[in-house]
């Protein structure tokens, strides 16, 4: 049994989530903007105590990696360093677009397109995103970057594309002559990182406390 605590603080969603063996036990979150400093370590008293775990009886605390808000990463990141650190955890880094597209591909409304790709998009202002693209076996196929949706991305795509996340909704479907769908309602959260991570902590993926930084990506590309 490996019950692993997982943060989501990537994006606007502040977000607490326990698993055992990757099955969600409970998630708590609030949509409310600005509120990871206050909220993050009050959701992680709330659900430990709901739960009746001690904090140092977890296997593990796992943490969005990015890329994301600089502010909220570095809140998410600070939090579970400390207390991986003050309670001798394992910390288990997970990719916060890969979380996406986990919850994309384990949508079960979801009508699978042959050949299709999975694309969360992190709203990066503007009309930018951060995204990266996966196959069905959560593969990355292209790397995690800035993108710019201008014409250059609609002409590129050359196979359907499922696409969520807070950056979806730059999208313009109709200029992709029916290659993409549009899943607003799947989004970032902490329930989302379970499974990976308990892949992680399976490998013995830990970061060390020292040196693990959250990924931040400050510089734009125009190429899919």
């Amino acid at each position: 049994m490996a019950i692993i605590l997982s943060i989501e603080s990537s994006g606007t969603i502040c977000s607490v989530a326990l698993h055992n063996n990757g099955e969600l036990l409970e998630c708590i979150e609030s949509d409310e903007p600005n509120i990871h400093g206050q909220k993050l370590a009050v959701f992680i008293n709330e659900i430990t105590e709901s739960q009746k775990i001690d904090i140092a009886s977890l296997d593990a605390i796992a943490v969005s990696e990015g890329p994301g808000s600089y502010t909220g990463l570095r809140i998410g990141v600070s939090l579970a360093k400390g207390l991986c650190y003050a309670k001798n955890i394992p910390l288990i880094s997970v990719d916060t677009l890969k979380a996406l597209a986990w919850a994309i591909r384990n949508c079960e409304y979801i009508e699978f397109p042959n050949n299709c790709l999975l694309m969360p998009m992190i709203d990066a202002r503007r009309m930018e995103v951060y995204t990266a693209s996966f196959d069905m076996q959560l593969s990355k196929i292209s790397k995690t970057m800035p993108l710019i949706l201008d014409e250059l991305f609609y002409t590129s795509l050359s196979r359907p594309a499922l696409i969520a996340g807070n950056g979806s909704l730059k999208i313009i479907p109709s200029n992709a002559e029916g290659l993409i769908s549009i899943l607003p309602e799947i989004t970032f959260s902490a329930k989302h990182l379970g499974w990976l991570a308990y892949q992680n902590y399976l490998n013995s993926a830990f970061e060390d406390l020292t040196y693990f930084e959250p990924v931040y990506l400050k510089e734009f590309a125009k190429v899919l």
